[in-house]
């Protein structure tokens, strides 16, 4: 018994009656019955990757009252956009978000394509993204996996294969549920599953609609799947930072490469993030201008996904008519509120100004 397969359908018709009975009110999500707003779905999608709920909903209403549409966002430009996304993280998603309305806009006539292949064509959208948007704004029959869908479908299956190599078994599982109507309320109903009830720990399986089919749980594996394999330690990367500041208290700023980690924000300059340490003398031959500069007292520690880094900064001070560098700008300390800068900058901007 223990072994037999669960049948699909009986698990799409028992997941669906409980999501109209449980379905979460989301900002981004249309009411029921009600037709999805397909840009609401992706900016909601966009955002959610890698970010929770409860951050996502406030920024989502306020993003929408800035660029209440398709054609709002791809018109901004693309330091406030930058700038809006502050706090969520991982920038390239907001330089993709900016450059798909721009070719949704250009291309398309400000409405999104409707099918899975005509929204992977669009920049950033994954296979992931495209699905959800496919399915949840368009119903069309697409499988929908994010986090909370692949914990339910792994327990569902069995499936014990550590992740991130289960991922494939996960899929393939999780498209013998996908329907072929109510797809985008399927795809809406795991993931509140997922999020509601069958949680990473102490899944609530007395109040599940599926329990009696799950695999995990008649073989008492509920609280173990999925597994992960085992994390690697994070490498550690070293650089300086020169924190360069004119006589009424401007501070240079320059722009990141549009390609790459922290790509087009606005960064207080550095050395090269790299494993080997940096000496004093060296690093200076990276400077932006030259003028002297001290150590300040303490280094600034971040974490990004792949590694770690610290950074010690460097104090210098330049004549006011001091000419910034190409790609780079003065900016009062009292502004710095009003430029995109990332995390990171943020606090190395307070480690500097309480450190001079």
């Amino acid at each position: 018994m223990a072994n037999r397969s669960p049948n699909p359908s009986a698990i799409v018709n028992a997941v669906l009656r409980w999501y109209d009975r449980h379905r979460r009110v989301l900002p981004w999500r249309a009411p029921a019955g009600n037709r999805a707003d397909p840009y609401h779905v992706w900016l909601s999608e966009v955002m959610l990757q890698q970010t929770t709920v409860p951050t996502v909903g406030p920024r989502f209403l306020r993003f929408l009252d800035r660029w209440p549409d398709i054609a709002s966002l791809a018109a901004a430009p693309l330091d406030d956009v930058l700038h809006e996304w502050q706090g969520l993280g991982y920038y390239a998603r907001a330089r993709n978000l900016h450059a798909c309305a721009r070719a949704v806009v250009a291309a398309h006539g400000g409405r999104f394509p409707d099918t899975v292949e005509g929204l992977r064509a669009l920049p950033g959208l994954g296979e992931y993204t495209a699905a959800a948007v496919a399915a949840i704004a368009f119903d069309r029959s697409a499988t929908v996996v994010d986090g909370n869908v692949e914990r339910v479908v792994a327990r569902l299956f069995a499936i014990a294969e550590p992740l991130p190599g289960g991922k494939a078994a996960i899929r393939a599982a999780a498209a013998t549920l996908t329907p072929a109507g109510r797809t985008g309320d399927f795809a809406q109903a795991m993931m509140d599953l997922g999020a509601t009830i069958c949680t990473p720990r102490r899944p609530r399986c007395l109040s599940c609609p599926i329990a009696e089919p799950c695999r995990a749980r008649r073989q008492g594996l509920q609280d173990e799947l999925p597994r992960r394999a085992a994390k690697k330690d994070k490498p550690k990367r070293l650089g300086v930072a020169f924190w360069v500041e004119r006589p009424d208290g401007s501070v240079l700023l320059r722009r990141r490469a549009e390609r790459g980690l922290l790509g087009g924000m606005m960064e207080v300059p550095s050395t090269e993030w790299r494993a080997a340490p940096w000496s004093e003398a060296a690093a200076i031959q990276a400077a932006p201008l030259a003028t002297r500069y001290r150590a300040l007292p303490g280094v600034v520690r971040h974490g990004f996904t792949h590694f770690d880094l610290d950074l010690t900064v460097l104090l210098g001070r330049v004549r006011q008519a001091a000419k910034p560098p190409d790609g780079a700008l003065w900016c009062a300390v009292d502004r710095l509120g009003e430029q995109a800068l990332p995390t990171l900058m943020k606090k190395l901007a307070r480690h500097a100004l309480a450190g001079r």
